[in-house]
């Protein structure tokens, strides 16, 4: 069984479900409008550029889900849902995931954006197995922090690796999707990567390794 792992934001969404939850928070009035959308936008801008401190991101990003319980945030989740991300799915996307079901391979997403907001995004694709960043929670509340290592750049090397260890897969015939240049760590870990419609920094990598590139929004 070979793996096929997926990158989730600007890749099977066309869009950024991190941001996007930024703007959710925004427009329906639960965090201070002006200061959280600048600093949402400032860390989205430092993402594309490759110089996101991800830790102080999602000290960030984390700390409004300690505002609320549980059902509170399940109901702002299906709002958050229904409103920006269906609009993000893409038919193309959904046909590639198919296509690796029907060859009978494990599909696998890693993201950088914290399993919150992505879980529930991967079920929907379809696809249970999630890695991203893991939010703490105490007593049946997110605390803020982070569990253990951040998936982003590095990180999805070390979860990654910690994964094939414990569930005994192996990257013999693995191939995995992204869209961004802060990716290049697994996409030179894997046998098969493959640019989606890629940013210009991961474009030129992969011409120049002769790299797949596709577009999943065409």
């Amino acid at each position: 069984m070979a793996l096929a792992i997926f990158d989730l934001d600007n890749t099977l969404l066309g869009g950024d479900s991190d941001h996007a939850w930024g703007e959710f928070l925004v427009d329906r009035n639960l965090v201070d409008g002006e200061a959280f959308r600048e600093a949402n936008d400032r860390f989205y801008e430092q993402y594309k550029d490759g110089g996101l401190d991800i830790h102080a991101y999602l000290r960030f990003a984390l700390e409004p889900l300690t505002r609320f319980s549980r059902a509170e945030l399940d109901e702002l989740h299906r709002d958050f849902m229904a409103n920006y991300i269906e609009p993000m799915k893409l038919p193309k996307a959904s046909a590639l995931i198919e296509k690796h079901k029907a060859a009978g391979d494990h599909c696998m997403i890693m993201t950088a954006t914290n399993t919150f907001i992505t879980r529930p995004i991967a079920e929907s694709l379809g696809i249970p197995d999630i890695i991203g960043s893991e939010p703490e929670i105490v007593d049946g509340r997110y605390t803020g922090n982070v569990v253990g290592t951040p998936c982003f750049q590095e990180g999805k090397v070390v979860l990654l690796r910690e994964r094939i260890r414990e569930k005994g897969f192996k990257l013999t015939g693995s191939t995995f999707y992204s869209d961004s240049h802060n990716d290049l760590p697994l996409l030179r870990l894997v046998e098969n990567p493959v640019a989606v419609d890629p940013d210009s920094i991961l474009l030129k990598e992969a011409v120049r390794n002769n790299w797949p590139v596709l577009s999943l929004r065409d």
